[in-house]
Protein backbone atom coordinates (compact mmCIF):
# COMPACT_ATOMS: atom_id res chain seq x y z
CA UNK A 1 0.00 0.00 0.00
CA UNK A 2 1.45 3.37 -1.01
CA UNK A 3 0.25 6.40 0.91
CA UNK A 4 0.34 10.14 0.25
CA UNK A 5 -0.83 11.98 3.37
CA UNK A 6 -2.31 15.24 1.99
CA UNK A 7 -2.48 17.05 5.34
CA UNK A 8 -0.12 16.29 8.21
CA UNK A 9 1.70 18.66 10.57
CA UNK A 10 5.11 17.05 10.86
CA UNK A 11 6.54 20.05 12.72
CA UNK A 12 4.70 18.66 15.75
CA UNK A 13 5.99 15.08 15.23
CA UNK A 14 9.21 13.27 16.05
CA UNK A 15 11.67 11.44 13.83
CA UNK A 16 10.22 8.21 15.26
CA UNK A 17 6.96 9.17 13.56
CA UNK A 18 8.75 9.60 10.23
CA UNK A 19 10.29 6.16 10.66
CA UNK A 20 6.93 4.53 11.45
CA UNK A 21 5.27 6.32 8.54
CA UNK A 22 7.91 5.15 6.09
CA UNK A 23 7.47 1.57 7.30
CA UNK A 24 3.70 1.93 6.85
CA UNK A 25 4.06 2.92 3.19
CA UNK A 26 3.88 6.71 3.45
CA UNK A 27 6.02 7.95 0.58
CA UNK A 28 4.83 11.54 0.24
CA UNK A 29 3.05 14.16 2.30
CA UNK A 30 1.88 17.76 2.35
CA UNK A 31 2.39 19.82 5.49
CA UNK A 32 0.06 22.83 5.73
CA UNK A 33 1.06 25.94 7.63
CA UNK A 34 -0.94 26.09 10.85
CA UNK A 35 -1.14 27.40 14.40
CA UNK A 36 2.00 27.25 16.53
CA UNK A 37 0.07 26.11 19.63
CA UNK A 38 0.37 29.51 21.26
CA UNK A 39 -0.01 33.04 19.87
CA UNK A 40 2.70 34.30 17.56
CA UNK A 41 3.76 37.84 18.39
CA UNK A 42 5.44 39.03 15.19
CA UNK A 43 5.75 38.42 11.47
CA UNK A 44 9.27 37.13 12.07
CA UNK A 45 7.94 34.06 13.85
CA UNK A 46 5.94 33.24 10.72
CA UNK A 47 8.88 33.64 8.37
CA UNK A 48 11.08 31.43 10.55
CA UNK A 49 8.33 28.80 10.48
CA UNK A 50 7.78 29.09 6.73
CA UNK A 51 11.53 28.75 6.17
CA UNK A 52 11.44 25.50 8.15
CA UNK A 53 8.53 24.20 6.05
CA UNK A 54 10.39 24.77 2.78
CA UNK A 55 13.83 23.79 4.07
CA UNK A 56 14.28 21.80 7.26
CA UNK A 57 11.21 19.56 7.12
CA UNK A 58 11.83 18.37 3.54
CA UNK A 59 15.35 17.42 4.63
CA UNK A 60 14.09 15.65 7.74
CA UNK A 61 11.53 13.69 5.72
CA UNK A 62 14.07 12.77 3.05
CA UNK A 63 16.14 10.88 5.61
CA UNK A 64 13.30 8.36 5.74
CA UNK A 65 12.58 8.26 2.02
CA UNK A 66 9.48 10.47 2.27
CA UNK A 67 8.87 13.35 -0.17
CA UNK A 68 7.75 16.48 1.69
CA UNK A 69 5.72 19.36 0.22
CA UNK A 70 3.92 22.15 2.04
CA UNK A 71 1.22 24.79 1.81
CA UNK A 72 1.72 28.36 3.03
CA UNK A 73 -0.81 30.80 4.52
CA UNK A 74 -1.94 32.84 7.48
CA UNK A 75 -4.08 30.32 9.34
CA UNK A 76 -7.68 31.16 10.34
CA UNK A 77 -7.07 31.17 14.10
CA UNK A 78 -4.40 33.85 13.80
CA UNK A 79 -6.30 35.90 11.24
CA UNK A 80 -7.99 37.56 14.21
CA UNK A 81 -4.72 38.79 15.75
CA UNK A 82 -3.66 42.20 14.40
CA UNK A 83 -0.02 41.35 15.18
CA UNK A 84 -0.21 38.62 12.52
CA UNK A 85 -1.95 40.41 9.67
CA UNK A 86 1.28 41.82 8.25
CA UNK A 87 2.24 38.30 7.22
CA UNK A 88 -0.13 38.67 4.25
CA UNK A 89 2.44 40.98 2.69
CA UNK A 90 5.21 38.35 2.84
CA UNK A 91 3.15 35.41 1.57
CA UNK A 92 3.73 36.08 -2.15
CA UNK A 93 7.47 35.37 -1.98
CA UNK A 94 6.81 32.02 -0.27
CA UNK A 95 4.04 31.10 -2.69
CA UNK A 96 6.60 31.18 -5.50
CA UNK A 97 8.93 28.63 -3.87
CA UNK A 98 9.45 25.09 -5.10
CA UNK A 99 7.70 22.58 -2.90
CA UNK A 100 4.82 24.93 -2.05
CA UNK A 101 1.84 23.21 -3.66
CA UNK A 102 -1.14 25.21 -2.34
CA UNK A 103 -2.29 28.19 -0.31
CA UNK A 104 -3.37 26.86 3.09
CA UNK A 105 -4.63 26.32 5.62
CA UNK A 106 -7.12 29.12 5.07
CA UNK A 107 -10.78 29.42 5.99
CA UNK A 108 -12.56 29.73 9.33
CA UNK A 109 -11.99 29.19 13.02
CA UNK A 110 -14.59 31.43 14.71
CA UNK A 111 -16.21 32.92 11.56
CA UNK A 112 -15.35 36.52 12.41
CA UNK A 113 -15.30 39.48 9.99
CA UNK A 114 -11.50 39.42 10.21
CA UNK A 115 -11.49 35.79 9.07
CA UNK A 116 -13.83 36.69 6.20
CA UNK A 117 -11.37 39.31 4.99
CA UNK A 118 -8.26 37.14 5.31
CA UNK A 119 -9.94 34.13 3.72
CA UNK A 120 -11.00 36.14 0.66
CA UNK A 121 -7.57 37.77 0.37
CA UNK A 122 -5.81 34.39 0.37
CA UNK A 123 -8.16 32.85 -2.18
CA UNK A 124 -7.18 35.80 -4.37
CA UNK A 125 -3.53 34.92 -3.77
CA UNK A 126 -4.24 31.35 -4.85
CA UNK A 127 -5.68 32.64 -8.11
CA UNK A 128 -2.81 35.09 -8.64
CA UNK A 129 -0.17 32.38 -8.07
CA UNK A 130 -2.05 29.66 -9.95
CA UNK A 131 -2.16 27.41 -6.89
CA UNK A 132 -4.83 25.21 -5.35
CA UNK A 133 -6.29 26.19 -1.97
CA UNK A 134 -6.55 24.05 1.17
CA UNK A 135 -9.46 25.21 3.34
CA UNK A 136 -9.97 24.58 7.05
CA UNK A 137 -13.59 24.30 8.21
CA UNK A 138 -14.33 25.38 11.80
CA UNK A 139 -14.50 22.80 14.56
CA UNK A 140 -17.57 24.52 16.05
CA UNK A 141 -20.85 25.09 14.17
CA UNK A 142 -19.40 23.08 11.31
CA UNK A 143 -22.48 23.00 9.08
CA UNK A 144 -22.89 26.79 9.07
CA UNK A 145 -19.13 27.20 8.71
CA UNK A 146 -19.03 24.90 5.70
CA UNK A 147 -21.90 26.74 4.02
CA UNK A 148 -20.17 30.06 4.62
CA UNK A 149 -16.91 28.61 3.30
CA UNK A 150 -18.55 27.52 0.07
CA UNK A 151 -20.16 30.94 -0.37
CA UNK A 152 -16.76 32.65 -0.11
CA UNK A 153 -15.20 30.13 -2.52
CA UNK A 154 -17.95 30.86 -5.06
CA UNK A 155 -17.58 34.63 -4.62
CA UNK A 156 -13.81 34.43 -5.15
CA UNK A 157 -14.12 33.06 -8.67
CA UNK A 158 -11.60 30.27 -8.06
CA UNK A 159 -12.28 27.00 -9.85
CA UNK A 160 -13.89 24.75 -7.19
CA UNK A 161 -11.88 21.83 -8.56
CA UNK A 162 -8.79 23.61 -7.23
CA UNK A 163 -10.15 23.85 -3.67
CA UNK A 164 -10.00 21.15 -0.98
CA UNK A 165 -12.44 21.73 1.89
CA UNK A 166 -11.04 19.82 4.84
CA UNK A 167 -12.11 18.41 8.23
CA UNK A 168 -15.48 17.26 6.88
CA UNK A 169 -17.88 14.77 8.42
CA UNK A 170 -21.20 13.07 7.70
CA UNK A 171 -23.10 16.34 8.12
CA UNK A 172 -21.01 18.42 5.72
CA UNK A 173 -19.79 16.02 3.02
CA UNK A 174 -22.84 16.29 0.72
CA UNK A 175 -22.64 20.09 0.72
CA UNK A 176 -19.06 20.00 -0.51
CA UNK A 177 -19.67 17.15 -2.97
CA UNK A 178 -22.36 19.24 -4.65
CA UNK A 179 -20.05 22.28 -4.84
CA UNK A 180 -17.42 20.62 -7.04
CA UNK A 181 -14.69 21.15 -4.42
CA UNK A 182 -12.51 18.31 -3.17
CA UNK A 183 -13.55 16.70 0.12
CA UNK A 184 -10.97 16.29 2.92
CA UNK A 185 -11.31 14.13 6.03
CA UNK A 186 -9.01 14.03 9.06
CA UNK A 187 -8.86 10.63 10.78
CA UNK A 188 -8.28 10.94 14.54
CA UNK A 189 -8.28 8.58 17.53
CA UNK A 190 -11.00 10.41 19.52
CA UNK A 191 -12.38 13.31 17.47
CA UNK A 192 -13.21 14.26 13.88
CA UNK A 193 -13.42 11.00 11.85
CA UNK A 194 -12.62 7.34 12.44
CA UNK A 195 -11.44 4.93 9.77
CA UNK A 196 -14.71 2.99 10.04
CA UNK A 197 -16.85 6.10 9.58
CA UNK A 198 -14.66 7.10 6.64
CA UNK A 199 -15.37 3.77 4.95
CA UNK A 200 -19.12 4.38 5.22
CA UNK A 201 -18.73 7.83 3.66
CA UNK A 202 -16.75 6.33 0.77
CA UNK A 203 -19.44 3.68 0.29
CA UNK A 204 -22.16 6.34 0.18
CA UNK A 205 -20.40 9.11 -1.77
CA UNK A 206 -17.83 7.30 -3.92
CA UNK A 207 -14.11 7.85 -4.34
CA UNK A 208 -14.01 10.88 -6.63
CA UNK A 209 -12.43 14.04 -5.13
CA UNK A 210 -11.90 12.31 -1.76
CA UNK A 211 -8.82 13.09 0.34
CA UNK A 212 -8.00 11.22 3.55
CA UNK A 213 -5.42 12.59 5.98
CA UNK A 214 -4.14 12.09 9.51
CA UNK A 215 -3.49 15.82 10.25
CA UNK A 216 -1.46 14.59 13.27
CA UNK A 217 -1.03 17.89 15.08
CA UNK A 218 -0.22 18.94 18.65
CA UNK A 219 -3.10 17.05 20.24
CA UNK A 220 -3.76 13.31 20.50
CA UNK A 221 -3.42 12.02 16.96
CA UNK A 222 -1.85 9.20 14.97
CA UNK A 223 0.14 9.56 11.73
CA UNK A 224 -0.67 5.96 10.79
CA UNK A 225 -4.43 6.45 10.55
CA UNK A 226 -4.20 6.77 6.77
CA UNK A 227 -2.91 3.20 6.80
CA UNK A 228 -5.71 2.13 9.14
CA UNK A 229 -8.25 3.66 6.76
CA UNK A 230 -6.79 1.69 3.86
CA UNK A 231 -6.97 -1.49 5.92
CA UNK A 232 -10.58 -0.73 6.86
CA UNK A 233 -11.44 -0.15 3.19
CA UNK A 234 -10.00 -3.55 2.25
CA UNK A 235 -11.88 -5.24 5.10
CA UNK A 236 -15.11 -3.64 3.86
CA UNK A 237 -14.66 -5.03 0.34
CA UNK A 238 -12.95 -2.16 -1.47
CA UNK A 239 -10.26 -3.28 -3.91
CA UNK A 240 -6.56 -2.54 -3.63
CA UNK A 241 -7.01 -0.21 -6.62
CA UNK A 242 -9.74 1.68 -4.74
CA UNK A 243 -7.40 2.12 -1.78
CA UNK A 244 -4.62 3.31 -4.07
CA UNK A 245 -6.95 5.85 -5.63
CA UNK A 246 -7.97 7.36 -2.29
CA UNK A 247 -4.61 7.20 -0.54
CA UNK A 248 -2.32 7.99 -3.47
CA UNK A 249 -3.80 8.99 -6.82
CA UNK A 250 -6.35 11.46 -5.46
CA UNK A 251 -3.85 13.63 -3.54
CA UNK A 252 -1.46 13.41 -6.49
CA UNK A 253 -4.23 14.67 -8.77
CA UNK A 254 -5.26 17.52 -6.45
CA UNK A 255 -1.80 18.86 -5.60
CA UNK A 256 -0.52 18.10 -9.08
CA UNK A 257 -2.53 21.12 -10.20
CA UNK A 258 0.21 23.25 -8.67
CA UNK A 259 2.67 21.90 -11.30
CA UNK A 260 5.23 21.69 -8.47
CA UNK A 261 4.58 18.21 -7.16
CA UNK A 262 7.85 16.27 -7.35
CA UNK A 263 7.41 12.52 -6.92
CA UNK A 264 10.35 11.49 -9.06
CA UNK A 265 11.99 8.25 -7.97
CA UNK A 266 9.06 7.26 -5.74
CA UNK A 267 5.82 7.25 -7.75
CA UNK A 268 4.92 3.82 -9.02
CA UNK A 269 7.78 2.08 -7.24
CA UNK A 270 7.32 -0.73 -4.76
CA UNK A 271 8.74 0.12 -1.36
CA UNK A 272 9.64 -2.66 1.03
CA UNK A 273 10.59 -2.19 4.64
CA UNK A 274 12.00 -4.41 7.35
CA UNK A 275 10.07 -5.07 10.53
CA UNK A 276 6.56 -4.60 9.12
CA UNK A 277 5.17 -6.16 12.29
CA UNK A 278 4.95 -2.63 13.71
CA UNK A 279 2.16 -1.85 11.27
CA UNK A 280 -0.30 -4.09 13.06
CA UNK A 281 0.61 -2.95 16.54
CA UNK A 282 -0.94 -0.21 18.59
CA UNK A 283 -1.05 3.38 17.47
Amino acid sequence: MRIFDPHIHMTSRTTDDYERMAAAGVRALVEPAFWLGQPRTSVGSFTDYFDALVGWEPFRASQFGIRHHCTIALNPKEANDPRCREVLAVLPRYLEKDGVVAVGEIGYDSMTPEEDEVFAAQLALAIDHDLPALVHTPHRDKARGTDRTLDVVRESGIDPGRVAVDHLNEVTVARVADSGCWMGFSIYPDTKMTAERMVVILQEHGLERMLVNSAADWGRSDPLLTLRTGEAMLAAGFSADDVDRVLWRNPVEFYGQSKRLDLSDIEGTAATFEGNSILRGGS
